[in-house]
This record gives C-alpha cells, sequence and structure tokens, in this order.
C-alpha cells in the first residue's frame, strides 16, 4: 500500500509559478514510476508529466517547456515545478505511482486526494 499526499497548490497570477509537491509513504519497492495528472469538472483526468524511478521523464504536450517533474527518493518526494501558468493549467492535481508491470503485464495505481491550482487570467 501506497499512500500519496499532494500539498503546494493555490491561487495564481497568469504568466506565475507553483511547486506542487507529493508526500510517498508505504511500501514503494514496486513503484516503476511516479507522474502528475490533473482534471478538470466533466473531464477526464489527463497526464501532466511522468518520471520513472531512473529518472526517464515524459511531459505532455502541454507541459513542456513550462513544468518539470523530479523526485527526491531519499525523501520520498515528488515534485512538479510550474511555470508560466495559464488560465487553461486551472485544475485539480493529483499525485500518482504506478507498480511495475507483473507477469501479466498488470500494473496498479495509487493516487493521492489532489490539489486545485487556480490561474486567474
Amino acid at each position: 500500500q501506497v499512500h500519496l499526499v499532494e500539498t503546494g497548490g493555490g491561487l495564481v497570477q497568469n504568466g506565475g509559478s507553483l511547486r506542487l509537491s507529493c508526500a510517498a509513504s508505504g511500501s514503494m519497492s514496486n513503484i516503476g514510476s511516479f507522474a502528475w495528472y490533473r482534471q478538470t469538472a466533466g473531464n477526464q483526468r489527463e497526464l501532466v508529466a511522468q518520471i520513472s524511478t531512473r529518472e526517464n521523464t515524459n511531459d505532455a504536450d502541454s507541459a513542456k517547456g513550462r513544468f518539470i517533474i523530479s523526485k527526491d527518493d531519499a525523501k520520498n518526494m515528488v515534485y512538479l515545478q510550474m511555470s508560466g501558468l495559464k488560465p487553461e493549467d486551472t485544475a485539480v492535481y493529483y499525485c500518482n505511482a504506478r507498480t511495475t508491470p507483473d507477469s501479466w503485464f498488470r500494473s496498479f495505481d495509487y493516487w493521492g486526494e489532489g490539489t486545485q491550482v487556480t490561474v486567474s487570467s
């Protein structure tokens, strides 16, 4: 079981910056990657950025050049540094931890409860 807690959301002006943090706890020996997703009302949750245990990253097109995902293994923390924020970045941001695939290529996702990011125009 893995427990994730997001912090750092809030209200920021257009063009501003925020850093989201995700504190991970529990048994993480099977975790293969961490990620940030976001969701707005009536829409599906979408990937923002992902980082593997080997530090390989994968960013959504909307995040490239503006958001940076990182992690601190010693502290069991995952971060999302966001800059150049736009009103369309307004969403609830969720931290995700995904297990490495098993023999049947199945993975399991753990989720935090989310943190609201609001960008004013």
